[in-house]
């Protein structure tokens, strides 16, 4: 009679274990990310000393939070510069230390200390900027309802590169995407005089993006990557040439489309702050906050979704269970271009009813930065796009409030960030790991 010999479960890593279960370990065996924390903390922190503290406003910061036809007023929050940039130095250092001696014990950094930590960095850099400026109050409610409006393409930019890069595409060709689903909208809108024409063309013609990136990268097995930037180059090309020999020659028939409209949602959208930016919205912009959850509740909760993560981790494995790899890569490519086209109807239907050149300006390259920074997770990739969009308002409103620092410093801020989210400095992101690699069935 022979004994079985019982295989121990795999140990999750590390880093996938909550905080307050975690056991202390040898602190080289945490991962580099986790490490890094406490540098990272402290090089921000020292930021902190040098420009919030010793170089703080000497003016009063106020925050307006209400506006004249709100539902109830609440009480601006008034912020003296000089202390306020001490007291948040203070906390930021007391938050390097509690990392540093946390990774030191062997235990990770806490979810919460690095929100908190990123929260009051972000007003400690609010309270100093503004109270340079020639008029030291903003509009908070303003700066976050922007901040909102500009990430709409975004999101969807990064949703759509979700869904390839979940079934194991990578899509460099968001930026196309959105430019031709611009143009499209454009074009489509004009001709039809509906803008619901318009937002179907732009889906139809971001899939066309994606139907190419689809023939080149799975049937054909090109290079992911190279298809992808070749993309970016041939409909910036493409729609250059058409916007000068043919928009232009004839704008009020090709490039002028209606607007999409706007909802205000009686009672809710008078309500302070979340008012604007939840429930005074385009219908794109709803469609943002519709399909956030969905996209989360497909990818994670339905069979579909399972299939998906399955083909973008171990593709081998999931056709040994009947999957077809290929086709269902292909299908999720085509899908992700659908939604991208919403977000590229953005530009031309919403924010301006005209098409221009070029006029996406590299947002397709920071809703992938958005989808790496988010971790290839929806909600993730949400939040990334809003701090990208935040920080586009917010060179803006800084502009528009004449504050010392230079525009062209507040011009590079979005893509500062967009470059140490690409770097890994935020924090070490593993994205699927059969990703960019095509499938051959054996």
């Amino acid at each position: 009679m022979s004994t079985a010999t019982r295989t121990p479960a795999p140990q999750p890593p590390i880093s996938d274990l909550p905080d307050a279960h975690q056991e202390p370990v040898d602190p080289k065996a945490l991962p580099a990310s986790a490490r890094r924390a406490p540098l990272g903390f402290g090089v921000l922190a020292l930021v902190s000393l040098i420009v919030f503290a010793f170089n703080a406003a000497s003016q009063t910061v106020t925050f307006r939070i209400s506006h004249d036809g709100d539902l109830f007023r609440v009480p601006d929050i008034v912020l003296p510069g000089m202390i306020t940039g001490w007291l948040i130095t203070a906390a930021l250092v007391g938050l390097t230390v509690f990392a540093f001696l946390r990774v030191r014990s062997g235990r990770l950094t806490p979810t919460w200390a690095v929100v908190v930590f990123g929260f009051l960095f972000v007003a400690g850099f609010l309270v100093w900027v503004v109270g340079s400026a020639r008029t030291p109050s903003v509009s908070l409610t303003g700066l976050l309802a922007g901040g909102v409006a500009l990430s709409v393409p975004l999101v969807f930019g990064s949703l759509g590169g979700l869904m390839c890069e979940r079934s194991g595409v990578v899509n460099i060709a968001i930026e196309g995407q959105l430019l031709f689903g611009a143009f499209s909208a454009a074009v489509a809108g004009s001709l039809s005089g509906n803008a619901w024409v318009g937002l179907l063309a732009a889906m139809i013609g971001a899939a066309l993006v994606s139907l190419v990136l689809a023939v080149f990268s799975i049937t054909y097995r090109v290079n992911q990557v190279i298809v992808g930037v070749v993309l970016n180059v041939l409909v910036s090309g493409l729609t250059g040439f058409l916007f000068a020999t043919l928009l232009e020659s004839d704008s009020g028939r090709f490039n002028s489309p209606p607007r999409l409209p706007s909802y205000s949602i009686p009672f809710l959208s008078d309500l302070p702050l979340v008012g604007r930016i939840l429930f005074d919205q385009s219908i794109v912009g709803y469609f943002m906050w519709l399909a956030i959850p969905i996209v989360w509740f497909a990818v994670y909760r339905t069979r579909w979704g399972l299939r998906t993560r399955a083909i973008g981790e171990h593709p081998k494995a999931a056709d040994t269970l009947g999957i077809n790899v290929n086709r269902m890569r292909f299908l999720n490519v085509l899908l992700g271009g659908l939604i991208a086209g919403i977000g590229g109807s953005f530009y031309t239907l919403v924010s301006v009813t005209s098409f221009t050149r070029d006029m996406t300006s590299g947002a397709g390259y920071i809703a992938l930065a958005a989808l790496i920074f988010g971790r290839w997770n929806p909600i993730g990739a949400f939040l990334a796009a809003l701090l990208f969009g935040f920080t586009s308002n917010l060179q803006s409103v800084l502009s528009f409030l004449g504050t010392e620092m230079p525009s062209q410093f507040l011009a590079m801020l979005p893509y500062i960030i967009t470059i140490l989210a690409v770097a890994g400095l935020v924090g070490a992101s593993r994205g699927p790991a059969a990703s960019g690699q095509p499938y051959v069935k054996e």
